[in-house]
């Protein structure tokens, strides 16, 4: 497979990838922290930046029906507005429609790592268990690092945590790949002959779920771009190697200055990236050519890719309107009534602009009227609307006897 980078936003593009086609994914997305975080001018990522703070703006309403099936985690999001407020309602509608997606197009033997702060964690854990049912859950893996600064009034925060999600049961775990190196004082007692556990030359040990090995970058690490949140290329070798195979798919849909790709394809993996950041093309093809000049294996995409795992159909062809009429047993799927085939309209689910495609799975028949109504709107602008004209109805006109 060729590696690509996207720079449009992460749920079109998604939208158009092929169910079950990436092997292993890493995200490391906002974290609503209410921050603006940019890069210094003169780095490599100077002039990236992203504001950390949410608004229902932020929401693709065009793709709220993706969460129609998933009740449990509806009346989730509406709790927290209720009790954090809007924004966070905001942020974890946000999640959930791009981890539907990310569900969606990993095969069943992948695996998901969400890399988030302890500010975040708790809200994402009941999302992911929702969509990926909570028997898939495998770590939480607590990453920390000794960092500068300290508070007088907490605890120094110095620690991340990175969700560990399976899509089956028969996920792939390289436990020899997970080897880190003993302690001095372990290996003082291994030279003792009597009662030591393991041999002197047992130097390393599996990792457990608190990784204290792997430190965040200094200011003068030379891996340093200046992107803000920028992550260790040791940290993702470690996923990549336990969590992927050679020759695997690595799909990073937040990839920011492109860590997790160029660590995936020195450990020899294929890899796609998405950033809404137009900075990143540049910053990927940078740190890849520094790395033996691999920046030409990959190419560079603004608009969405199209799906073949699923028979493209033009619309105008007849047979998509009769079984899209078949199957709504000739009702309109906004008002619920009753038309005949001929009065039907069909109507994009997803628009192609934003990675919706010409397949049945993205077809709906409307009447005319909802269709009208709806435009290029979202289908909850549509039942509102209808919604709103059932309660006039009910208030203002009576039927009966005189």
């Amino acid at each position: 497979m060729q590696n690509a980078l996207y720079t449009n936003d992460n749920l079109y593009i998604m939208h158009g990838m092929d169910s079950e086609s990436v092997d292993l994914i890493y995200l490391d997305p906002p974290f609503n922290s209410k921050r603006t975080y940019s890069a210094p001018i003169g780095s490599k990522a100077a002039g990236a930046s992203f504001n950390d703070m949410w608004s229902w703006s932020d929401v693709d309403e065009l793709s709220l029906h993706e969460l129609v099936g998933f009740t449990g985690l509806i009346d989730y999001i509406q709790s927290i507005g209720n009790i954090h407020g809007k924004a966070m309602m905001a942020y974890t509608t946000y999640m959930a429609q791009r981890i539907i997606e990310m569900h969606r197009i990993l095969k069943f033997t992948g695996s998901l790592y969400l890399h988030c702060d302890p500010t975040a964690s708790h809200y994402l854990k009941p999302m992911l268990d929702s969509i990926f049912g909570k028997s898939n859950f495998i770590n939480e893996i607590v990453w920390h690092y000794q960092t500068g600064g300290a508070s007088k009034r907490w605890f120094s925060r110095k620690h991340d945590v990175i969700l560990l999600y399976a899509k089956g049961k028969k996920y792939v775990f390289d436990y020899k790949n997970t080897k880190v190196a003993r302690t001095e004082k372990a290996m003082q007692r291994a030279q003792n002959p009597k009662g030591a556990r393991i041999s002197a030359d047992n130097t390393s040990k599996v990792a457990m779920d608190v990784w204290t090995d792997l430190q965040a970058l200094n200011p003068m690490s030379a891996e340093r771009t200046g992107y803000p949140t920028q992550k260790p290329l040791a940290l993702l070798e470690r996923i990549i190697k336990v969590s992927s195979n050679e020759g695997d798919i690595v799909f990073d849909p937040f990839c920011g200055c492109a860590t997790t790709c160029v660590a995936a394809q020195q450990l020899g993996r294929s890899w796609i990236g998405i950033d809404i950041e137009k900075q990143a093309a540049d910053l990927l093809v940078e740190r890849l050519s520094d790395d033996a000049g691999m920046f030409k294996d990959f190419i560079h995409f603004t608009n969405p890719p199209k799906r073949t795992d699923i028979e493209a159909i033009e619309p105008s062809s007849p047979s998509v309107k009769k079984a899209l009429y078949k199957a709504q047993n000739g009702k309109c799927i906004g008002c619920n009534n009753d038309y005949l085939e001929k009065d039907m309209e069909i109507d994009h689910i997803i628009p192609k602009s934003r990675g919706g495609g010409n397949y049945l799975e993205n077809y709906q028949l409307l009447c005319g009227n909802c269709n009208r109504t709806k435009g290029n709107r979202p289908m909850e602008f549509l039942r509102m609307r209808i919604e709103n004209r059932r309660t006039l109805m009910e208030k203002y006109i009576t039927f009966g006897d005189e």
